[in-house]
């Protein structure tokens, strides 16, 4: 079992743009995070990054903050990239299910145009909700076991 912190709750009104760090969401079963533009009825409901890849991208001088990359939840302690498709995370009553790992970059990426490379195609989960709840910075999350 996996267990890490939610160090970021990230949010935009419009896809294509870096999201806000909101600190606190509801999370809404088979939909996403309410007022997220990518929540909806599909397989990338939530976003999740690792917090030590953001990191590690601005110790190159990025200077990017929580939600630059799209991420709706920015992860300490969790490689994400590497938690297999059907993986369950738990975060309190907040259930989540990944369904992709990484995504084609659009050409209109806002972190991409701006710093020239963008980490979430190879470093980003999607994930749909299971079932729904409130979730915050702070939160722990982990891998749930079958």
């Amino acid at each position: 079992m996996a267990v890490g912190i939610i160090r970021a709750v990230c949010t935009s009104p419009k896809k294509g743009t870096e999201k806000t760090n909101v600190h606190h969401a509801t999370v809404l079963k088979d939909w996403g995070i309410e007022g997220d533009a990518h929540a909806g009825n599909w397989h990338r409901q939530v976003s999740l990054l690792s917090w030590q890849k953001v990191e590690a991208f601005n110790l190159q001088g990025a200077c990017v903050s929580d939600g630059a990359f799209g991420e709706n939840l920015l992860v300490d302690g969790i490689d994400c990239a590497r938690l297999p498709v059907g993986t369950r995370l738990k975060c309190g009553d907040v259930l989540l299910e990944v369904t992709q790992i990484g995504k084609e970059c659009h050409s209109g990426c806002a972190i991409a145009q701006r710093v020239g490379y963008c980490i979430m195609p190879h470093e980003g989960i999607f994930a749909r909700v299971l079932e729904g709840g409130e979730i915050r910075e702070g939160d722990e999350i982990s891998t749930v076991e079958d």
